[in-house]
């Protein structure tokens, strides 16, 4: 990411960018910030838009010998094209001897390092991974774009505005826009705020209706279940296979820490940040490893009887939820 930064400041770029990776919402800055470095004008004539697999390789490689009409550069965006997954021999052998007026911006979501599009990239150009931030560097972030709007919010708040939008940053800057409208004519974002405006994506309300279940509060439980169906967000099967996943967190966890390792640790072998961890393993201690472990294996069962029409979708999750929210064991 510097190395773009750098030679967009400095003007001198590389003929072939490969940006890829989960974080969509950076990838996208760099991405637009770099074509307009290398197409300031907006010249339509002379740049060229591809998304999408299926591209004939013999006419983009046509329209890469074209020269440019009365500019420097031809600039051409290649979008989700697939050719850093498959094969695509013909643009990476052609990839050697690009023309000097040709600059190529390719946009990924994933990428096979062993790929020949990989390396011929890596050979002639520049590649950046855009992964999850960690949650200091969103807390930053985030710090930064509300005090630039003249609001201030504590660190308690902040992992309780993360815990509701996940930390994918395109929807933590959506919703930090509506908190900076919300709150016009103050300068404090507060809890009140992020529960009374910020949307809580499924994930996290999976995990308020298993945080429910543990506490055996049976009747919000199956309030956020309801709620999940009524507004139409996600399919029984995957409620589901998501309070699954939630479940098998809480194993991991629960071993993790009887095993001695610090949250830090746990975060990292999880692959969520600290304050989930701290949410996961309060959760975790409302049962034991053997009962996580028969709750992970009545998950496993139920999606079975699912599948093989023993038992319907939108009832096994109910059951599962009436079984681990009994007061009574």
């Amino acid at each position: 990411m510097k190395n773009i930064q750098a030679d967009i400041k400095s003007g001198n770029f590389k003929q072939v960018y490969l940006l890829y990776g989960e974080e969509a919402y950076l990838k996208q800055q760099y991405k637009q910030n770099l074509v307009k470095a290398l197409n300031p004008d907006g010249d339509t004539m002379n740049f060229n838009h591809y998304e999408g697999k299926g591209i004939d390789v013999k006419q983009l490689i046509d329209l890469c010998e074209t020269m440019p009409f009365f500019a420097e550069r031809r600039v051409v965006l290649l979008e989700d094209t697939g050719f850093f997954k498959n094969k695509c021999e013909e643009l990476a052998d052609y990839m050697k001897e690009l023309p000097d007026y040709l600059y190529l911006v390719f946009a990924e979501t994933e990428v096979d390092k062993r790929n020949r599009m990989y390396k011929a990239v890596k050979a002639c150009g520049s590649i950046a991974e855009f992964i999850r931030q960690d949650e200091k560097t969103l807390m930053r972030w985030a710090a930064g774009i509300l005090g630039k709007a003249g609001k201030k919010i504590t660190q308690r708040d902040m992992e309780l505005l993360l815990t509701k939008t996940g930390t994918d940053m395109g929807n933590l800057r959506m919703e930090m826009e509506k908190l900076i409208s919300y709150t016009e004519g103050r300068d404090v974002v507060t809890a009140e705020d992020i529960e009374e405006i910020c949307t809580t994506q499924t994930t996290n309300r999976i995990f308020d209706m298993v945080r429910a279940v543990t506490e055996k509060n049976q009747k919000r439980a199956l309030e956020l279940y309801y709620d999940l169906l009524t507004l139409k967000e996600e399919p029984p099967m995957r409620i589901l296979f998501l309070l699954a996943k939630q479940y098998r967190q809480l194993l991991l966890a629960k071993q993790f820490a009887a095993a001695g390792l610090a949250q830090t640790e746990i975060a990292s072998k999880l692959g969520v940040p600290g304050f989930v961890v701290r949410n996961i393993t309060t959760c975790a201690r409302a049962y034991t490893i053997s009962e996580l472990e028969q709750a992970v294996k009545d998950f496993v069962d139920a999606e079975e009887s699912v599948k093989t029409g023993r038992l319907e979708d939108k009832l096994s999750v109910e059951l599962l939820i009436i079984k681990y929210s009994s007061k009574v064991k």
